[in-house]
């Protein structure tokens, strides 16, 4: 089992286990994502570096959409934070390897996701092994359209 990683982008925005004692001073307005890491509240504040997330990454549109915010996987669970989307009729998170059609359709879903959610969290499907994916794709299934993607790195 992997643990969580600690993050901060941009603005503040942290993920991972010491989320509540890292974002104390943060000045972000938007949600954050839960956490369920084993790693100890004494081995964070001990100054030991967290260990690295399986794969995260930042999201960015594509296709003249507009995708935001940061991904990470850590074991069996996909947390969004700071994550807005252009609205569409059916947006669908996808494990995939590229961004194209034919790559979100040899992908894996993992569950229909909210365009203006900040924070939202995921749980894999039974035996899907994210580290054999590059990319976490944002895709309309209705309109079969890749809005967004985070590339993930291993």
């Amino acid at each position: 089992m992997h643990s969580t990683t600690i993050k901060i982008i941009g603005a503040g925005f942290a993920v991972g286990a010491a989320l509540a004692l890292s974002a104390c001073s943060s000045s972000n307005d938007s949600g954050h994502a839960a956490s369920s890491a084993p790693m100890s509240t004494s081995a964070m504040m001990s100054g030991m570096p967290a260990p690295a997330a399986m794969g995260a990454g930042d999201f960015m549109g594509l296709n003249g959409k507009k995708v935001s915010g940061h991904a990470a996987i850590n074991g069996n669970t996909i947390t969004l934070s700071g994550y807005s989307s252009d609205e569409g009729p059916d947006l669908h998170l996808y494990l995939a390897n590229g961004t194209t059609e034919n790559d979100v359709r040899s992908g894996v879903e993992i569950s229909k996701v909210s365009y203006n959610t900040a924070s939202q969290t995921f749980t894999l499907p039974s035996g899907v092994n994210a580290s054999s994916y590059q990319d976490l794709v944002v895709h309309c299934d209705k309109a079969l359209a890749v809005f967004g993607a985070a590339k993930l790195m291993q």
